[in-house]
């Protein structure tokens, strides 16, 4: 009796310990394990995903997230059945894709960041002497859009402007190296605040308004040849010195390169005084994709960590202004001067973009 007592005892010991063990592992789980989502992304977004701080602030918060990027308006054309979320850079695109896929709203805007032009500072000097643009300091100014718009309606070159012959990489047509409107949505919003300036102030609501503006569009567009589907090419080239001496980017990208203390010896970032605002917009296509746009929204940590690579979250100004005080040589941080143009229709726009690329 005492052999069998103590071999029952043995079973009841061992089974308490595999219990426990499994108990603890549960419990472990419990507290570490992830939900994997994935999405598509803006490619400006794609070195935000991937810092290891922001995916320990989702690991944390149950997420692991994963994502491979694409053009925004390019999104439209894929299969994103088995997606989680798109995230997209502007609400235009956003909202075709929820239509698309019968999301509701409200859609998640997590950050935003305007538009900027970022010049090497012999091009920003000759702008400022011909009346193109004003300078705050050595690099920071702003781009005066109409007078840009008039000298690309007029074909003007850098030869035709005074003090451009001291630079002898400052030749041929005048321009703003931009994307793809069609497949990106920089190129695509250029294409929105040309049109509000050149249409007078008004947003563009009709073939008759696409019409009026169709020819500058056009020539902004075709002076620049093939066009790259994501602002990061453009961007890299103009800080290796290989580009345009004249880029459309977003402030972010700058602000994150900044950021990084990695610098550009001349580089003057122009504020266009009529711009538009890119608002990064989560379309959720599952409830765990909608979980992770509001977590992106309100999480104070991955707000902070959207600050740091470039982007300005959604409602508090100060967060911003606070976060990038040892860029504000080059950062407008409040938007001073800066006039937002208001962004036509998804339909306007692309017919816009298709007439700008002929």
């Amino acid at each position: 009796m005492r052999r069998i007592a103590g071999i029952v005892l043995a079973v009841l010991l061992i089974g308490g310990v595999v219990t426990a063990v499994v108990a603890g592992r549960q419990g472990e789980d419990k507290g570490t394990a992830t939900k994997t989502v994935q999405g598509v992304i803006g490619s400006e977004k794609a070195e935000f995903f991937a810092d290891p701080d922001v995916v320990k602030a989702l690991a944390d918060k149950g997420f692991t997230v994963r994502t491979e990027s694409s053009g925004s308006w390019a999104m439209e054309g894929l299969d994103l059945k088995g997606y989680d979320f798109a995230f997209p850079s502007s609400q235009a695109p956003a909202g075709q894709l929820a239509e698309k896929y019968r999301v509701h709203e409200p859609l998640p805007r997590p950050f935003y960041s305007p538009l900027v032009v970022v010049a090497h500072r012999s091009a920003a000097d000759v702008l400022a002497a011909n009346g193109l643009a004003t300078l705050d300091g050595k690099s920071r100014g702003t781009l005066k859009m109409a007078a840009y718009l008039d000298a690309a309606r007029h074909d003007r070159t850098w030869q035709q402007l005074k003090g451009a012959g001291r630079h002898g990489e400052l030749t041929g047509t005048l321009y703003i190296a931009s994307t793809d409107p069609e497949s990106s949505n920089s190129g695509a919003l250029y294409l929105a605040a040309a049109s509000y300036v050149a249409g007078g102030g008004k947003v563009a609501a009709s073939t008759a308004d696409i019409d009026r503006t169709a020819p500058l569009l056009r020539k902004l567009v075709a002076v620049q040849g093939a066009q790259q589907s994501s602002s990061d090419g453009p961007f890299r080239d103009f800080i290796s010195g290989a580009g345009n001496p004249l880029v459309l980017v977003y402030e972010s990208q700058v602000a994150t390169l900044l950021g990084e203390q990695k610098s550009v010896d001349d580089l003057v970032v122009l504020y266009p005084d009529t711009t538009v605002n890119s608002d990064h917009t989560v379309v959720p296509l599952t409830d765990e994709g909608r979980a992770l746009g509001e977590l992106l929204s309100t999480d104070p940590t991955l707000r902070k960590l959207a600050v740091r690579h470039g982007f300005r979250p959604q409602g508090d100004t100060a967060e911003f202004i606070a976060a990038t005080a040892d860029r504000a040589a080059y950062l407008n941080q409040k938007l001073t001067g800066v006039r937002q143009a208001p962004v036509p229709t998804s339909e306007v726009l692309h017919e816009m973009a298709r007439r700008a690329r002929g």
